[in-house]
Order: structure tokens, then sequence, then C-alpha cells
């Protein structure tokens, strides 16, 4: 099986239109460090079924690809709508996309 996947600027189109959500795995103190603003956080080291919508596509986002990809793979074979964001995190700063933390404020990728 071939893992879905879209890359940084796609995927940040799509989710500034509403039309996925931005899924990301990385843990806590990578997330508080700095996230996509329009990104929901559900570590992979807890993620569950769950916390995945069945309603809607999803785009599974980490650092620089590899968990998330893990993450799309499990959750696709589960029979969810979930594509990997290629390059993650790292791509989207690289592409001078917005990185905030929980305050809205300026963050970084770790």
């Amino acid at each position: 099986m071939t893992m879905p996947e879209t890359d940084v600027t796609r995927a940040a189109a799509r989710a500034e239109a509403g039309e996925v959500l931005l899924l990301d795995v990385r843990e806590d103190d990578e997330w508080a460090a700095g996230h996509a603003p329009q990104a929901v956080h559900a570590p992979m080291s807890r993620l569950t079924l769950g916390d995945v919508p069945a309603d809607r596509p999803v785009v599974a986002v980490c650092r620089s690809g590899n968990r998330s990809g893990q993450a799309t793979a499990a959750l696709v074979a589960a029979g969810r709508d979930v594509v990997n964001m290629a390059g993650g995190m790292k791509d989207w700063a690289a592409t001078g996309l917005p990185v905030v933390r929980e305050d809205g404020s300026p963050g970084q990728v770790l």
C-alpha cells in the first residue's frame, strides 16, 4: 500500500479553507514550543481512533513526516480518511508558514 501524502503548501491551504483537520501527533513539549495555528493536538504516544474524526478528511503532521506517516498508515488501515504531510513542521516553518504557541505568540519547531 502506498502512503497517502500531501505537501505542506496544499495542507496549509486546505486547513485554512476548513477542508481538513490538521492533526499534530508530536509530543507535548514539541506542541508547546510551536505548532500550526489550525492544528489539533493528539500525541502519537496516546493517539486513539476516537481522536480522529470519521466525518472529515485529516492531515497528520509531526516534525519531519515520519511519526505522522506511521499514524497515517494505522489510521488508514482503520478506515479513516487521513493523509501524511510530507516534510512535517520542519518544512512548514521553512516555507514561512506561521508557527505559534498556545497563547498565539510566535513559536518554533523542535
